[in-house]
């Protein structure tokens, strides 16, 4: 049975912006945020439907929230453009007040050789996988400061580790780079806040059937035994945006490792 939005859930009253949430797992670190009552702003390029060669819309993931009694918000913005990114707080803040928790999930991949990968996509990858969280984040912090309280959360992947040199690689070097980039970020904010309040934490979520990653082919017979439900994700996710956030910040993470260590059991989503 579906789990209903709580009230008095751990996020009630919190303000949640999550990127890239049309699907996959932003879509699911929306719908759990909401479940515990936090009001989340959906933000995504694709907003209705045929906007996307791949299934999942904001308006869709809005509507589940709202249909189980949960407040949320949903906000076009192409994270490589630079009013987008200043018109997501803008409307969020407007709606709902001042960012409690930031969740950097959107992305933009492209898997190339690095001898052939263009420089127009190159730019735009390290736009929304890395500039775009640093400013965002810089937006959100002043509000977070003055309260003394907030969380930044930023989304990751395995492709962030230095690759065995001799398994072959099929194009991920780009993508890897931004990874790192964000992983070094996040501990070095986490730093510079950690006496403010605000907690700053990265995970990454393992092997996940989101349509991206099924677009792109990477799940195979070799590693297919290794998928995990995007639940399991959503809920570690949760997990690294409430409590105290001097006990639990500056962290580099992976879902399997935070469900484990909290031993947490993901919830069916709304």
């Amino acid at each position: 049975m579906i789990q209903a939005v709580k009230s008095d859930g751990v996020l009630a009253g919190k303000v949640a912006v999550v990127t890239g949430a049309s699907r996959g797992i932003g879509d699911a670190i929306a719908r759990r945020f909401a479940m515990e009552g936090a009001k989340v702003v959906v933000s995504a390029r694709t907003i209705s439907d045929g906007e996307h060669y791949l299934p999942g819309t904001v308006n869709e993931t809005v509507e589940a929230i709202r249909s189980a009694g949960g407040q949320a918000l949903g906000v076009k913005a192409d994270l490589a453009i630079a009013e987008d990114r200043a018109n997501l707080i803008r409307e969020a803040e407007s709606a709902f007040g001042s960012v409690d928790i930031l969740v950097n999930n959107a992305a933009i991949t492209y898997f190339i050789p690095a001898s052939e990968f263009p420089e127009k996509r190159f730019r735009l990858m390290m736009d929304v996988q890395v500039w775009a969280p640093f400013e965002l984040a810089q937006m959100v912090l002043p509000g977070m400061r003055e309260r003394g309280s907030g969380w930044i959360l930023n989304i990751s992947s395995h492709a962030a580790l230095h690759p065995d040199k001799k398994a072959g690689g099929h194009g991920s070097s780009v993508y890897g780079m931004c990874k790192a980039a964000l992983e070094r970020f996040t501990t070095g904010l986490a730093q510079e806040v950690y006496s403010e309040g605000v907690g700053v934490n990265v995970i990454s979520p393992g092997l996940v059937a989101t349509p991206g990653v099924m677009h792109h082919k990477l799940i195979n017979e070799t590693n297919e035994d290794r998928v995990t439900p995007v639940e399991h994700m959503a809920e570690a996710c949760l997990r690294l945006c409430y409590g105290d956030a001097q006990k639990l910040t500056g962290r580099i993470d992976y879902a399997d490792q935070v469900m484990e260590e909290f031993a947490l059991t993901a919830q069916e989503l709304i």
